[in-house]
C-alpha cells in the first residue's frame, strides 16, 4: 500500500459561489460558481484505529467523552452538582462551619462565569460534602456543592444565561435529576411499600423457593428474633418492626447505661464482665470506639445515605451528612442508641438485655427458634426455648462461642482472612505537626478552624524483598494503619482475663493528648496452617494464640506489652521506662518481636520504614507500639444465599454484619442489617417488590450463589 503524503496540494481553476438571498443555499442559474484556487489535504499519519482495533487507552477516553455527553433536558430540570471547590483554610469559616459562605460562592460563581458572586443567592445551594485537604502548599477546605437551578433562576433570573451554558464534565460538573431517596429508613419504608404493596387482605400468603410456603392471619405476625444490638442488628430490627413483624431483640451484654458502668469496673478496678466489656453490649463494639462513619461502599451510595439520615433522626449531628470523614464519638453515640431503643420500644420491640443465646431450636433442616438464658447467671428458672419464624443472626466479630455452636449444627462457616498487628501511638502534637506543619496551631485540640489531623497508610510489602527462611512459604502481605483515633486513647476489648487485646476509641471532640492508630497485616490460611491450626475457626485460635502470648509478656492483670517504634525497628529493648501512654491500666517494656511469627514481625518492621517516608517523622522515640491488635474483622464468614441473605445451612437463618463477616465497620454492618431485614420481610410475606427500587443495588460481598 503507497504511502501517502502529509501534504498533498491541488491546483483547480478559480470559482467561487454568492447569493444575495440567505434563503437559497445553493447557486441558481444566473449565480456564477467559484472555488479556491489552491485546495489542501492534510492526511493523518496513520489510519484511525475503531471497533476491537481502539487501544484500551482509547476506548477509556471514549468512555468517559460519553459519560460527559448526558442528556441534560433544558439544564433547568433538576440539580446540577459541583465537585472539587477549594477555598482555602484562611478565607473559610472553618470545620465546623456547613453552610455557604462568601469564599465558596466565590468558587461556585467561577464555575458558573457569573460576574458578581455577591448576587448568587446562597439558598439555592446546599453543601453535600467537606473535607479538609493539607497535603498542597496551600490548605484548602474541598467542598462538593449541590445546585438547585429553579431556584436560583428564581431568585436571580440573572442566571439564567449562565446556567444554559453550563456542560458536564466528568469529576467537576454533573447535572443530576432530583434525589429520589426520601430520607431516612421510616420514610424509604414507607416509599416501598408505595412501590411494591398491594391491597391487603385478611390473609398474607408468601412463597419462597428456599422457605416454602408461609401463611399469616390479620391477627397473627410472623415472629423474629434478633441476635444481637449491633448496628446490622439495631437496623435490621428497625426494618422488620416497621414492616410489620413481631420482633425480639436479644443481647448478651447490657444497655448503654450499664454498660458504661461495667466498663468503668474495668477501666478502675480491673474487673472484667465477661458479657459487658468494649465488645459485648448494646451498639455493639462500635460503641465505645471513635464512631467513624467512613466506608469503603461509597457516601452516594443510596443506602449509606439512608443510614446516615437514620443516625441524624435518632439525634446524631446534621454534619455528618456532609463532613468528608464524619465520625461521632462514644459521647454522642450513648444517646443516639438511647434514642434508637426508645423509638424501637414505641413500634412494639421486645428487647431482652442481659440475654445470651446459647443454640439453636432446629427441626429438620429449618431453624424454629432459639435457646436463652441469662447471661450474669440470675435466672432460676435456667434456660428457656422460644419459637420463632426466623432468626436474624446479628452478632459481633467476638462472639467466638456462638461459632462453635454454629458448627455444632453443620452450619457452613468458612476461615477468613483479616489483620493483625500492633497499635501505635503518638503524642497528637507530633501528627498536627507532621500533617499541618506551620497550621499546626489551627487545631486546638479540636476546637481550631481546622480537624484534628489523622493520617491513612499503606504498603504492600513483597516477599522477595523479605529475610524469609527457606522452609517458610514466602507470603507477600498488605500492610495498612487501621482505626485511625486522632485525640483518643487505647483501650482493652478483652472478653476472657487469660487474653489480651486493644483497640481505639476517641470522643467527639478528638481533645486527648495522644493519637493511636493500629498498624496491621493481612493472615489467611497459611498463617494457621504453620502454626499447625486448621478449620473452620483455626482463624479464631490463631487470634487467642496472639492474644495469650501478649498477656504472658504484660504480666498480667491487663497490662499491655509496649515497645518504642525505634527499638522494634532496631529489635532491641534498651530502655526500663517507656513514653507516657493513653492506656489507663499500666504497660510493661517488652520485645514485640516475640509476639508474632517471624515473617509477620519483618513485614511491620518494613512497613513502618516506608510510613516514616510518605510521614516523616512517624518512626520517633516519642511513638509508642502497643501489643496487640487482633479483632480487626471476624475471622470467619457463615455463608448465605444472595437472593434471600439466608443460610446456606439453614432455613429460617439469616447471619449479617460484621461478626457473619459482611461488614467492617458501623456503616457497612448498618446497610447489611438493613438490606438483611428487607430480605426477610420480603420472605415472610411482610413486603412485596424490590428494596433496589427504592434503594438501589445492596454492596455485599462473600455470597454463595446457588
Amino acid at each position: 500500500m503507497p504511502i501517502i503524503s502529509h501534504n498533498l496540494t491541488f491546483s483547480f481553476n478559480k470559482f467561487s459561489f454568492s447569493s444575495s438571498n440567505s434563503k437559497f443555499p445553493f447557486p441558481t442559474s444566473k449565480q456564477s460558481l467559484q472555488f479556491p484556487q489552491i485546495f489542501y489535504i492534510k492526511c493523518a499519519k496513520k489510519a484511525k484505529r475503531t471497533g476491537k482495533l481502539r487501544y484500551p487507552s482509547e476506548k477509556k477516553k471514549l468512555r468517559l467523552q460519553k459519560d460527559t455527553q448526558t442528556d441534560v433536558k433544558g439544564n433547568f430540570e433538576g440539580v446540577w452538582r459541583l465537585s472539587r471547590l477549594g477555598v482555602s483554610v484562611h478565607e473559610d469559616p472553618g470545620k465546623d462551619f456547613w453552610t455557604v459562605s462568601e469564599a465558596l460562592l466565590k468558587e461556585i460563581a467561577k464555575v458558573l462565569e457569573f460576574p458578581v458572586p455577591s448576587m448568587l443567592p446562597p439558598e439555592a445551594f446546599t453543601v453535600v460534602r467537606k473535607s479538609f485537604d493539607a497535603r498542597k502548599k496551600e490548605p484548602k477546605f474541598v467542598y462538593t456543592v449541590d445546585m438547585d437551578v429553579h431556584k436560583l433562576v428564581s431568585l436571580e433570573p440573572r442566571t439564567s444565561e449562565f446556567v444554559s451554558e453550563l456542560e458536564p464534565k466528568v469529576g467537576f460538573l454533573e447535572f443530576l435529576h432530583h434525589n429520589n431517596v426520601s430520607g431516612d429508613l421510616m420514610n424509604v419504608i414507607r416509599n416501598h411499600r408505595k412501590i411494591g404493596e398491594t391491597a391487603s387482605s385478611s390473609e398474607v400468603v408468601h412463597t419462597n423457593h428456599s422457605m416454602g410456603a408461609y401463611k399469616f392471619s390479620a391477627t397473627r405476625k410472623p415472629k423474629v428474633v434478633v441476635v444481637g444490638s449491633g448496628p446490622s442488628g439495631l437496623f435490621a430490627s428497625l426494618v422488620l418492626a416497621e414492616a410489620g413483624a413481631d420482633v425480639t431483640l436479644v443481647e448478651r451484654g447490657q444497655a448503654v447505661e450499664q454498660r458504661g458502668r461495667d466498663i468503668g469496673a474495668l477501666v478502675v478496678r480491673r474487673m472484667l464482665q465477661l458479657e459487658s466489656n468494649f465488645c459485648f453490649g448494646e451498639g455493639g463494639a462500635g460503641t465505645w470506639s471513635d464512631g467513624k462513619l467512613v466506608t469503603r461502599i461509597g457516601r452516594n451510595n443510596s443506602s449509606v445515605l439512608t443510614v446516615l439520615k437514620t443516625l441524624v433522626h435518632f439525634g446524631a449531628p446534621c454534619s455528618i451528612l456532609v463532613d468528608g470523614k464524619p465520625h461521632l464519638g462514644t459521647d454522642r453515640l450513648i444517646p443516639l442508641l438511647r434514642s434508637f431503643r426508645r423509638y424501637l420500644q414505641e413500634l412494639g420491640v421486645t428487647i431482652r438485655f442481659g440475654t445470651r443465646v446459647d443454640d439453636l431450636l432446629v427441626k429438620g433442616e429449618h431453624v424454629i427458634g432459639v435457646k436463652i438464658s441469662d447471661s450474669r447467671g440470675s435466672f432460676e428458672s435456667g434456660c428457656q426455648n422460644l419459637e420463632y419464624d426466623a432468626v436474624v443472626l446479628a452478632v459481633g466479630h467476638s462472639a467466638r462461642d456462638t461459632y462453635q455452636m454454629l458448627l455444632s449444627h453443620n452450619v457452613d462457616v468458612v476461615q477468613k482472612d483479616f489483620s493483625v498487628g500492633l497499635r501505635i501511638e503518638h503524642p497528637q502534637e507530633l501528627i498536627n505537626d507532621i500533617q499541618y506543619s506551620g497550621l499546626a496551631s489551627e487545631v486546638q485540640s479540636g476546637r481550631g478552624k481546622v480537624p484534628v489531623a489523622d493520617y491513612q497508610v499503606a504498603e504492600y510489602v513483597n516477599w522477595k524483598e523479605m529475610n524469609i527462611p527457606s522452609n517458610v512459604e514466602p507470603i507477600s502481605r498488605s500492610c495498612y494503619s487501621f482505626c485511625m483515633c486522632p485525640g483518643g486513647q487505647v483501650v482493652l476489648t478483652s472478653t476472657d482475663p487469660s487474653e489480651l487485646c486493644i483497640n481505639g476509641m476517641s470522643f467527639s471532640r478528638r481533645s486527648s493528648r495522644w493519637a493511636n492508630a493500629a498498624l496491621v497485616v493481612t493472615v489467611s490460611s497459611k498463617d494457621f496452617d504453620a502454626l499447625n491450626l486448621n478449620g473452620p475457626l483455626a482463624g479464631v485460635e490463631f487470634q487467642r494464640t496472639l492474644e495469650r502470648k501478649a498477656a504472658v509478656m504484660g504480666g498480667g492483670n491487663f497490662v499491655v506489652p509496649v515497645q518504642t517504634v525505634t527499638d522494634f525497628l532496631d529489635n532491641r529493648l534498651s530502655v526500663t521506662s517507656v513514653p507516657p501512654s493513653s492506656y489507663r491500666l499500666g504497660v510493661k517494656a517488652a520485645n514485640l518481636h516475640n509476639l508474632f511469627p517471624g515473617d509477620i514481625t519483618e513485614a511491620l518492621q518494613r512497613a513502618i520504614s516506608m510510613f516514616d517516608k510518605e510521614l516523616p517523622g512517624f518512626v520517633s522515640s516519642s511513638a509508642l507500639l502497643h501489643g496487640v491488635e487482633t479483632r480487626t474483622s471476624s475471622p470467619v464468614q457463615i455463608t448465605r444465599r444472595s437472593g434471600t441473605w439466608e443460610s446456606t445451612s439453614l432455613k429460617g437463618l439469616y447471619p449479617v454484619g460484621e461478626g457473619a463477616g459482611y461488614a467492617g465497620g458501623i456503616v457497612s454492618a448498618a446497610v447489611d442489617g438493613m438490606h438483611a431485614g428487607f430480605a426477610v420481610a420480603q420472605n415472610l410475606g411482610l413486603l412485596n417488590g424490590s428494596i433496589d427500587s427504592v434503594l438501589g443495588k445492596a454492596q455485599n460481598v462473600g455470597f454463595v450463589k446457588y
